[in-house]
């Protein structure tokens, strides 16, 4: 039996966290293709993102650092379909997801988990994953409340509180829950913003646990906006740099830790390196805006 943790979840036992990975899917491919977008073009002309190009495989887990305002949050809009592009496109398994001449258009092959939480406090647990399948016709109820059971089972132990409702939840296991609902759609991509980003030091911890072994369990492609880059380093399989605005893309760092990931690689020299590269690289740009934002205000 493993240990308790800070959220009164069982932690898993080492044996059972070096079971396997699922395989990598075989939908999920996203391009990012010289991406630029203008807001308000015809008047104040702000370019929040600039000839940005990323490619993601299906499975990889990304996360997109840099400093405020580089335009982490319009890049991952336009992928989510809320947001146009003003130049280049971005595709989804070679399909245009987002062009110039393309309205924005959110589809359940996308599904976003953003950082204030989103779930309906009247309904339980259960019912909140259960929602979004039997509302959009893909499941019946029974076949969603035995797909939402399993995932919750699987996903840290949550079946045991499927009964129970938002309010009565920890903010880490209300966070759990809006990841699983976002898993039941069965989305090619899996969309993150920022979502432990009010959570102290020793939730996040434990938060980075279960959402590596979601990502274990159910293998979807994540893009994770994120401001910290130990998160970003120790979650990810690339980190993406962006410049201060306009935002494109100043680096990306491969990192090679094996998975599954544990918290004593952050002691490594190799997570260490690789940690001081991203903060070069987010200093380095967090200092230009100051220093634009200095010139602008002068």
């Amino acid at each position: 039996m493993g240990a308790t943790d800070a959220l009164g979840v069982v932690a898993k036992s080492d044996e059972t966290s070096r079971t396997a990975m699922a395989p990598r899917p075989n939908e999920g491919r996203l391009s990012v293709q010289h991406v630029g977008k203008i807001y308000d073009p015809r008047g104040a002309r702000v370019v929040a993102v600039q000839d940005a190009s990323i490619e993601i495989e299906p499975g990889d887990f990304v996360a997109i650092v840099g400093p405020s305002g580089c335009g982490k949050s319009t890049l991952m809009n336009i992928i989510a379909g809320f947001d146009n592009v003003t130049e280049g496109q971005v595709l989804l398994d070679n399909q245009p997801l987002a062009t110039v001449n393309m309205p924005p258009k959110p589809g359940s092959d996308r599904v976003v988990v953003f950082q204030n939480g989103a779930l309906f406090p009247w309904k339980t647990v259960l019912e909140n994953v259960m929602y979004g399948p039997v509302i959009q016709h893909m499941m019946t109820h029974a076949q969603a409340e035995e797909r939402a059971m399993d995932l919750l089972a699987k996903c840290g132990g949550l079946d045991k509180v499927a009964a129970c409702y938002p309010p009565q939840l920890s903010s880490g296991m209300q966070r759990r829950v809006e990841i699983v609902r976002a898993l039941i759609n069965e989305p090619k991509i899996l969309l993150l913003d920022e979502p432990f980003r009010a959570m102290d030091t020793v939730s996040k911890t434990v938060m980075h646990q279960h959402l590596l072994e979601m990502y274990r369990v159910c293998r979807k492609t994540i893009v994770f906006i994120t401001h910290d880059l130990e998160e970003a380093i120790y979650l990810a399989d690339k980190v993406v740099v962006m410049t201060s605005r306009p935002g494109t893309i100043k680096s990306i760092i491969h990192v090679n830790l094996p998975r599954p990931r544990t918290p004593n690689m952050m002691l490594g020299a190799e997570y260490l390196a690789l940690k001081a590269q991203a903060i070069a690289g987010v200093h380095e740009e967090a200092k230009k805006a100051f220093e634009r934002g200095e010139r602008e205000h002068a």
